[in-house]
């Protein structure tokens, strides 16, 4: 694919910002193993071979008379070291690298829980004995899920409404911004206590009702934008030339608009990413028992004398917050237009 030399300069002072450049690199990475958390952490067996027969157990919920007449025809349960034996005199068992889940209680801890760091438990358990890596290779991929998916679409609303705002101006642009300065004001925090008390909040809950108001973070930046660019010269040519509006601003504004509006996305994940683990922290987030970055934040606090917790908690949040900024930075040193290669 051929860049134009706009493009072809934009990725070059993208590329000259080293440590954005980097941590982009080292975020995709990480985000891509968090992935498939399931093949990394995982209390059930990736493959099973059994008298010349597979099984994918952590796909497929298979039965222990599976294994044998004699056993109850009830889901199996791989930790149990008699179904294990029976297994592998018969067979093998390949096991994902860290054999738990987020949820899963670690059995016969040499103290009790929470269990500080170890060979079997690389960053130690929290308090009701899980494993505190498990948690956050999934809690990071739910987090960063859940601010992609806000950062798209209340971006997309955002800049809609934005593009109405600032292209037909006049009476639209007074009420829709008398509006904006009606609904920011609203007690986010309040609505949603709430909410939780109707309700139990749950991932697609908590993202419609934070899409409700993060919408108008880039309203004003695209209505300013629309404003300016509705009375440019060649704008005002295609409208001379019979270009409805709809085309006017998805081909002539928008491209222009967004400019200025790509260079904020990555600080908006950031904050995605940081109002869930806010929320979490609360205990107005995800239900209990989820993975999360913000539960794992409220542990350290609840568990001084186990300081693993928090430090972990700090690392992750930090690093991952730390990378995206550093990303951001890059954007906007890549879509400055003052900036040579």
């Amino acid at each position: 694919m051929k860049l134009s030399p706009v493009s072809r300069r934009r990725w070059g002072n993208f590329r000259a910002n080293r440590r954005g450049y980097w941590s982009l690199w080292i975020f995709l990475a990480l985000f891509g193993l968090c992935l498939f958390a399931e093949l990394i952490a995982n209390d059930r067996p990736l493959l099973v071979r059994f008298e010349g027969h597979y099984y994918v157990p952590f796909v497929q919920n298979i039965s222990e008379d599976t294994f044998g007449a004699d056993m109850m025809p009830t889901e199996a349960d791989f930790t149990d070291p008699e179904l294990r034996e029976r297994i592998e005199a018969k067979g093998w068992i390949l096991w994902a690298p860290i054999p738990y889940s987020y949820d899963t209680i670690v059995k016969n801890l040499p103290v009790p829980a929470p269990a500080p760091p170890s060979a079997r438990n690389l960053l130690g358990t929290d308090d009701q004995a899980r494993d505190v890596l498990a948690r956050v290779i999934y809690g990071f991929r739910i987090s960063v899920l859940f601010g992609f998916t806000l950062t798209i679409l209340s971006s997309a609303i955002g800049i809609a409404a934005g593009a109405v705002q600032g292209y037909w101006g006049g009476l639209t642009d007074l009420l829709f911004q008398r509006f904006i300065e009606i609904w920011s004001g609203m007690p986010q925090l309040y609505l949603l206590i709430i909410l939780g008390s109707v309700i139990v909040p749950s991932f697609s809950v908590l993202l419609v009702f934070l899409l409700l108001f993060s919408w108008m973070n880039l309203t004003g930046v695209v209505r300013a934008e629309f404003l300016r660019g509705r009375n440019l010269e060649y704008v005002r040519a295609a409208r001379a030339l019979g270009v409805s509006d709809l085309g006017l601003m998805w081909r002539h504004i928008l491209p222009n608009a967004l400019v200025a509006t790509l260079t904020f996305l990555p600080f908006t994940l950031s904050g995605s990413v940081t109002i869930l683990a806010s929320l979490d922290f609360l205990g107005f987030g995800l239900p209990p028992g989820s993975p999360s970055l913000g539960e794992l934040v409220s542990q350290g606090k609840n568990n001084l004398m186990a300081p693993w917790l928090g430090i972990t908690a700090f690392f992750v949040l930090g690093g991952v917050l730390t990378l995206l900024i550093f990303v951001g930075e890059a954007v906007r040193d890549a879509f400055d237009p003052r900036r040579g290669t």
